[in-house]
């Protein structure tokens, strides 16, 4: 008799560790279908931690544009507005600063086929716009294509060309200037990044880029005349 109830016992604690087992196994795999599946490799980096261009700004590095080789960088006092059809003797050519007229030029992504008064481009990079301009006679095709596809649309730039530009290209933000030889050169990337918007660079932050007095489709003719005696200081 004590026999066969140690017989039952055993069998009873047999069957008990096989469906611990079972039930530990089922735990397992439970487990395993619930963790979050291993990323592929060559998944995408999310945005938050694809690293930045050495030249973006930041709090600490406001103005990255200052290690662009070849930028020149001027200091000019904001708000020094003037009438049309007043000139601006400026020290620059194209003008990046300085005394301008109180009305600024379009600068929400337009492309201008005709040469602008300079004194309302100028005012638009008062209000954070970056301006490329370009010689006619020397940028055409390819060239003239990759910069409007830079410009076209973006707000807070404009393109326009430049008659009598000393190199083919220039890029200007408030107080700062980049020339250069070809659209594909690399500082032009650099400039883009160092100085579009940057809230460091440029004085009226938040100022708009839409300009109801002025007319885009029409706008003032640039002037390549030496300004006269009557002309304004740009400072």
């Amino acid at each position: 008799m004590k026999g066969a109830m140690a017989m039952a016992n055993s069998g009873k604690r047999r069957i008990l560790a096989l469906a611990g087992a079972a039930l530990s196994l089922v735990t397992v795999a439970g487990c395993a279908s619930d963790e979050s599946p291993a990323q592929p490799s060559g998944a995408p980096t999310s945005v938050s931690s694809a690293p930045k261009s050495e030249f973006t700004p930041s709090d600490t590095d406001r103005d990255p544009s200052e290690r662009i080789q070849g930028i020149k960088i001027e200091s000019y006092d904001p708000g020094l507005h003037l009438q049309t059809p007043q000139r601006v003797a400026y020290n620059y050519s194209p003008p990046f600063g300085g005394r301008h007229d109180a009305v600024w030029a379009a600068c929400n992504g337009v492309v201008y086929s005709k040469a602008v008064r300079t004194e309302h481009m100028v005012h638009s990079m008062e209000h954070g716009a970056l301006w490329v301009a370009y010689n006619p006679d020397q940028v055409s095709g390819a060239q003239l294509d990759s910069l409007k596809a830079r410009v076209e649309g973006r707000p807070y730039t404009m393109m326009s060309p430049y008659p009598g530009l000393d190199q083919p290209i220039s890029l200007q933000t408030w107080g700062h200037q980049l020339k250069v030889a070809a659209a594909d050169d690399v500082r032009v990337n650099q400039f883009f990044t160092a100085l579009t918007l940057n809230k460091y660079t440029y004085p009226e932050v938040g100022a708009p880029c839409d300009s109801g007095a002025f007319d885009s489709d029409n706008p003032p003719p640039f002037d390549p005349s030496t300004p006269g005696p009557d002309a304004a200081p740009p400072k």
